[in-house]
């Protein structure tokens, strides 16, 4: 029986291989990047000296260039003096491409399909052919750094605020923080703000976020969408052939903690902010709306995929968790994530950094994946939580067993 046990694990272990290997094999068939990273280098260098005022960016062009708005939220920072009334501002952030896309891509997507073991099924399912095509688009997409743009933000009083954007770094986005003004604004108001010049389908949304209420800090692969991270086949199938999955009972779950507590909604996630437009669909559909965190590298070759989801997870994660205490210390914090990475070392890191932050923790026990055991063991979750109170944090297989305690945290 053990020499059956180890002969299926080694199976496993090759199989994987040759799902990360096939990509690699992808990665080949792909034009040079050499040219693209000469350039991206001396632009960098430059800007290191030149800052924002730097000569050598270009503006972006709808004829041109591609260009991604990523949904966030506005805040106002704590002043130590309460009756001090500080301006609402936000992290914008831009990703920017060229917009001539590769010319046949059919060839790419044979490669995935024969990766992922679907070569047969595409040659005549031409949806799941079409699928494979989309979400490998923005992969393959040139980035466009040193580009600059003009947002203009529309304000319920009537005002356009505007202001420039960039330039795009080295992985052709633009990150910076956007102050909005001092008007007062109702908490979860939306706006859209878009680019001057372009359309405005190129825009994104804004919820506004009053310093205090509750928020949650939710994962997103195998907690709220089946992704089935520790399974390299696994991940390029869920992610490029088949419709998007909910977890079964959380769209139901999460709707409950809206109605109970709505909360402000970060959702972070270790994967690359190419399939920012593949997430962020998929979360209009099944959850509440809220910010998406994605990491802010381009995968330009598919292999780092792969490494997006187990590559220093807990450091990624306790750094955006940073980032919102900065920008919301006084609200209520619920974290829900899975057992198929770090979440549990990460959440429970921040909740010994910032005591009283946060108020519970919910995490999956991935149960539908092979090779859980260790990560599911009750020692791994004691070891992670030390420190942390037993009433603070739950482990659950079903997510119908939480309402309760989501209702306990109104009281």
């Amino acid at each position: 029986m053990d020499m059956i046990r180890q002969k299926t694990q080694e199976t496993e272990e090759e199989r994987q291989a040759r799902a990360a290997g096939d990509f690699l094999r992808i990665e080949r068939y792909l034009p040079s990047r050499r040219a693209t990273a000469r350039v991206t280098a001396i632009l960098r260098f430059a800007s290191s000296f030149l800052g924002q005022n730097d000569t050598l960016a270009q503006p972006a062009h709808p004829r041109q260039n591609t260009v991604w708005l990523l949904d966030n939220t506005a805040y106002r920072p704590v002043h130590p003096y309460p009756h001090k009334i500080q301006p609402w501002q936000v992290d914008v952030i831009a990703c920017v491409f060229m917009a001539h896309g590769r010319q046949d891509i059919s060839k790419f997507v044979g490669l995935v399909a024969d990766a992922i073991g679907l070569d047969g099924e595409v040659g005549t399912d031409e949806e799941t052919r079409k699928r494979i095509a989309q979400r490998l688009q923005p992969f393959m997409r040139e980035i466009a750094p040193a580009r600059v743009m003009t947002l203009e933000v529309p304000l319920p009083c009537g005002n356009i605020h505007k202001h420039r954007l960039g330039p795009t770094d080295s992985n052709g986005i633009s990150s910076q923080t956007v102050l909005i003004g001092a008007h007062d604004m109702e908490d979860g108001t939306i706006v859209k703000p878009y680019l001057e010049g372009w359309d405005r389908s190129v825009s994104m949304n804004t919820v506004f976020a009053s310093p205090e209420g509750w928020l949650v800090i939710s994962d997103v692969d195998d907690t709220i969408k089946y992704t089935q991270t520790p399974d390299a086949i696994g991940i390029l199938r869920t992610t490029f052939a088949e419709e998007p999955k909910p977890i079964a009972g959380m769209p139901e779950l999460y709707a409950h903690i809206q109605r109970q507590l709505t909360p402000t909604w970060f959702y972070v996630s270790a994967s690359p902010y190419n399939l920012y437009p593949f997430l962020q669909r998929f979360l209009h559909s099944s959850y509440s709306p809220g910010t998406l965190i994605l990491r802010d590298n381009s995968w330009m070759g598919l292999s780092g995929l792969l490494k997006s989801f187990t590559q220093d997870t807990q450091a990624y994660k306790v750094e955006q968790m940073d980032k919102i205490h900065r920008w919301f210390p006084q609200r209520k914090i619920l974290c829900v994530g899975d057992s198929t990475q770090s979440d549990p070392e990460a959440y429970a890191e921040i909740y010994k950094k910032y005591k009283g932050w946060i108020y519970a923790i919910f995490i999956r026990k991935v149960i539908d994946v092979a090779h859980m055991e260790e990560k599911n063991s009750a020692e791994r979750f004691e070891k992670a939580f030390e420190g942390v109170p037993r009433d603070i944090w739950k482990v659950f297989e079903s997510p119908e067993g939480l309402y309760g305690l989501v209702d306990d945290l109104t009281k």
